[in-house]
């Protein structure tokens, strides 16, 4: 075993830095494995893992300039640094987590918190059409709704268009009370809850009312050139060739579009051929087109679903047998 001693020379901020009761500092040796002791700004790293001893401090040092260069500093920020540091031992995590994307209603700032994601909000600001692919929880689609909120926010846009197939309409829906509206917008409820961590609920009645913000399944866009929009397609794994090529091709001038999936759960019938796969494959190169791909590292709901796409991906890839 051998120990590494860390000073940081603002009190004050080591106190943050350390969390409540050090509860950073205990999330940080149970992440890593590391034993970590703090005296006053002192903090002692002891491993027999010069490896995991080296990281602790990386993440240590990076989160209190974070801190210098006046930012706040959560308990889950402890688990996106490493997850950042440990893909990329030269990021600078600052640089990572500092694109502030839009603040919510509550005051809370929607920022990147992995590599993927900074590359993914990028790729929506340079290109004309961006596809997010990747499992549940990496923030493809909370991104994509924030990035077009704030493009509103500052007239970039004039209005903001949300959309995602209903897989199951052609049965179940018929059996569900009132009109086709009230009995489609269960499919858009994960829309409408991003929109509503975005602004406040009477602002988006508002802008539903005078049409600034559509929310709608994609069986409404055909036949329609959307200009000046920012235009969200979600659950693109449940589009058909057809039902893509149709949505792909409703992009009009001044206008931005970005396609979220996740092709591990495709929910159509059995030999039907997912748009999202189908696109992937040939549009793939196409300029003004940018793919940006996902995994579990980039999962950002909670430490525990990364785990559980873990599992699942490492029983596919035992043949799936129970």
């Amino acid at each position: 075993m051998s120990a590494t001693k860390l000073e940081f020379d603002n009190g004050q901020l080591a106190v943050q830095l350390f969390g409540p009761q050090n509860q950073h500092l205990k999330l940080l040796s149970e992440r890593i494995g590391v034993k970590l002791e703090s005296r006053g700004n002192v903090v002692s790293i002891v491993s027999d893992d010069a490896d995991r001893a080296d990281l602790a401090g990386q993440v240590l040092t990076q989160l209190y300039a974070m801190l210098k260069a006046g930012k706040n500093i959560y308990p889950q920020d402890v688990d996106f640094a490493c997850r950042v540091l440990e893909r990329k031992p030269s990021a600078d995590v600052g640089e990572v987590f500092k694109d502030d994307v839009y603040a919510t209603s509550g005051k809370r700032t929607v920022a990147p918190k992995s590599l993927n994601q900074r590359e993914y909000l990028d790729a929506i600001r340079e290109a004309d059409m961006t596809f997010g692919i990747g499992p549940a929880g990496t923030g493809k689609t909370y991104l994509a709704v924030a990035m077009a909120v704030g493009a509103l926010v500052r007239r970039e846009v004039k209005r903001i268009v949300l959309t995602r197939p209903a897989v199951e309409a052609g049965e179940k829906l018929g059996f569900l009370p009132g009109d086709l509206v009230e009995k489609i917008n269960p499919y858009l409820r994960p829309l409408y809850d991003a929109l509503h961590d975005m602004l406040d609920f009477a602002k988006v009645q508002e802008y539903q009312e005078t049409g600034v913000i559509e929310v709608a399944p994609l069986a409404f866009m055909r036949g329609r050139t959307l200009n000046d929009a920012f235009i969200i397609l979600d659950e693109a794994q449940n589009t058909t060739p057809e039902q893509m090529k149709m949505f792909l091709t409703r992009l009009g001038f001044g206008s931005r579009a970005v396609v979220t999936g996740d092709v591990t759960q495709i929910d159509l019938p059995v030999h039907s051929k997912s748009g999202l796969l189908h696109a992937r494959k040939i549009l793939d190169g196409v300029k003004g087109i940018r793919f940006i791909e996902f995994d579990e590292h980039d999962v950002i709901r909670h430490p525990l679903v990364g785990r559980i796409v873990r599992a699942y991906d490492k029983h596919e890839a035992g043949g799936g047998k129970r």
